[in-house]
């Protein structure tokens, strides 16, 4: 058995190496990092609010317990507390202190209330939680929004291996972080450097992709698919945060999340080769140049707005559910997989659909369902009420996103030099803008005014910003582009279309991409 074990062996690296310059295993490597980097992102969903609670009444109980029992001797109890239980259970006694009255026993096994258990014990400790976890969960982002613009030139000048292998050593070390913090000071430290290795993982993974695949049709299915990687992380990261939280403890998702990146990892540094530096062929266009391209600010406006949505609802919506409805905590992130499911989905069918409809009617019609999925949340009166918004706003953000990130790449091609690095970082910076200003926006606003406004403000505001998609139907290009992209005759295999659908294909591959099949 051992020598049939290391002829397997051999064989799977014999394939790994004639493979290397695969570009599907291009792309798998990137659908792995972007599926890890998402469920790190969103598997805090339903564990952070409920775990900031519980260490907040926690703190407020040691603190109550001394101030009533100052001439207690140490190490006399200990105090437990459940997440949501109106009582404190004091261990090495027979008694239970009832929150609303601390100083009359109880009778230690005293029935509690219908639903007792998930329900919290003050609502306006819950409602100032909208803001300490919404600036929590913002906190990868802005740090992302902040290195994308120094991420994107440096893979311009050092290819995209080596900004890829180090966003996954700087994600594995976040989510040890994550799993053995016990502070809020610990957990915004791991959050934010996660946002670091995020940057470095997104912009290179998009960059490459885009690099190899030079054909429109086949960047749009493929970016589609590597969209799925973020689809499944978003789909898997809640539910199996929430259940592994209840039934297991904090600790058990994280350390999970970390072996499966050392795996990814390991593919890296076998495949990609890191080490090596391959810097692009051709200078790119300047990050601010790209910047001031208003076709591209309309594209990076609906990543922006559309995943804003999306990114307002995670730290609120649960703390809305344990208010109103009583919620269970391994439901908190199960109220998610509607949202999760489908946009896995629309990723999948719209990576291709939208190629032919045209990416900016698909774009367009996906900001307006956003819009309206969401205003529809706050009418939910129990967790079955939130399936359908729900799958609604993330059918339609996967409509955005699978039409607008192969967008990016064609109008550099169009309109600017085919380096793709910056190109990708704006657009990456403009998905951080909408998890950074989301969550720190949408807990105030919730806190200010509701929850129900604040899901209303941002889908009146997606659904006023889709008409802005009509400029990207034909956008203008220059004239020697033009020419170069519909020239049958040309030597680049590379289809330039209308994003309504049209296209022209070259006969021949340029010999520079022979290596990849």
């Amino acid at each position: 058995m051992g020598g049939l074990d290391a002829l397997r062996q051999f064989t799977l690296i014999k394939w790994l190496r004639e493979e290397r310059q695969s570009r599907k295993l291009i792309l798998f490597i990137v659908f792995v990092a972007l599926l890890l980097d998402n469920m790190l992102l969103t598997v805090v969903v339903p564990i952070i609010p409920s775990y900031l609670y519980n260490l907040d009444e926690s703190a407020d109980v040691e603190i109550r317990n001394s101030s009533l029992s100052p001439q207690a001797p140490s190490g006399s109890f200990h105090t437990v507390v459940s997440l949501y239980d109106n009582s404190v259970r004091l261990s090495g006694s027979n008694s239970t202190v009832s929150a609303a009255d601390p100083a009359r026993p109880a009778p230690a096994h005293a029935p509690l209330p219908r639903n007792s258990s998930d329900c919290p014990r003050s609502t306006s400790r819950l409602l100032n939680e909208n803001v300490k976890v919404g600036m929590l969960f913002a906190s990868k982002a802005t740090v992302q929004l902040l290195t994308n613009p120094f991420i994107g030139p440096l893979t311009n000048r050092i290819g995209y291996q080596l900004p890829i292998f180090a966003g996954f050593c700087i994600m594995f070390l976040s989510t040890i972080m994550f799993a053995f913090s016990s502070s809020y000071t610990l957990l915004f430290l791991a959050r934010s450097l996660q946002g670091v290795g995020s940057s470095c993982s997104s912009v290179a993974g998009m960059g490459m992709l885009a690099s190899v695949y030079t054909d429109d049709e086949e960047r749009g299915h493929a970016i589609g698919i590597a969209l799925g990687g973020l689809a499944l992380g978003v789909l898997v990261g809640p539910p199996f945060g929430s259940v592994m939280y209840d039934f297991v403890g904090k600790t058990a998702p994280f350390l999970v999340l970390a072996f499966l990146a050392l795996f990814d990892g390991a593919l890296q540094l076998f495949v990609l080769q890191p080490t090596k530096v391959e810097p692009e062929s051709q200078k790119g266009t300047p990050l601010f140049t790209l910047m001031k391209d208003p076709y591209i600010l309309i594209a990076a406006g609906a990543i922006c707005f559309g995943n804003m949505a999306i990114a307002m609802m995670e730290p609120t919506l649960p703390i809305w559910m344990m208010e109103t409805m009583c919620t269970r905590r391994w439901q908190l992130g199960i109220a998610f997989l509607p949202a999760s499911i489908s946009y896995l989905i629309g990723t999948n069918i719209f990576g291709s659909l939208a190629h032919k409809m045209g990416r900016w009617l698909c774009a367009l019609i996906g900001m307006v369902v956003v819009g309206f999925s969401v205003i529809c949340v706050p009418f939910a009166r129990d967790i079955y009420g939130l399936i359908l918004p729900n799958f609604g706003v993330g059918f339609a953000i996967g409509m955005v996103d699978s039409s607008m990130m192969p967008i990016m790449g064609y109008l550099v091609d169009l309109r600017h030099v085919s380096v793709y690095g910056s190109v990708y970082a704006i657009a990456d910076v403009a998905f951080c803008m909408g998890f950074a200003l989301g969550p720190s926006i949408g807990g105030s606003i919730a806190e200010s005014i509701g929850f129900p406004w604040l899901m209303t403000i941002i889908g009146v505001v997606d659904i006023f910003f889709a008409p802005l998609c009509l400029f990207l139907k034909n956008p203008p290009g220059q004239e020697e582009k033009i020419a170069i992209l519909m020239d049958t005759n040309c030597s680049m295999k590379t289809r330039s279309y209308t994003t309504q659908g049209t296209y022209y294909q070259g006969d021949d591959m340029d010999p520079e991409y022979d290596d990849y099949d």
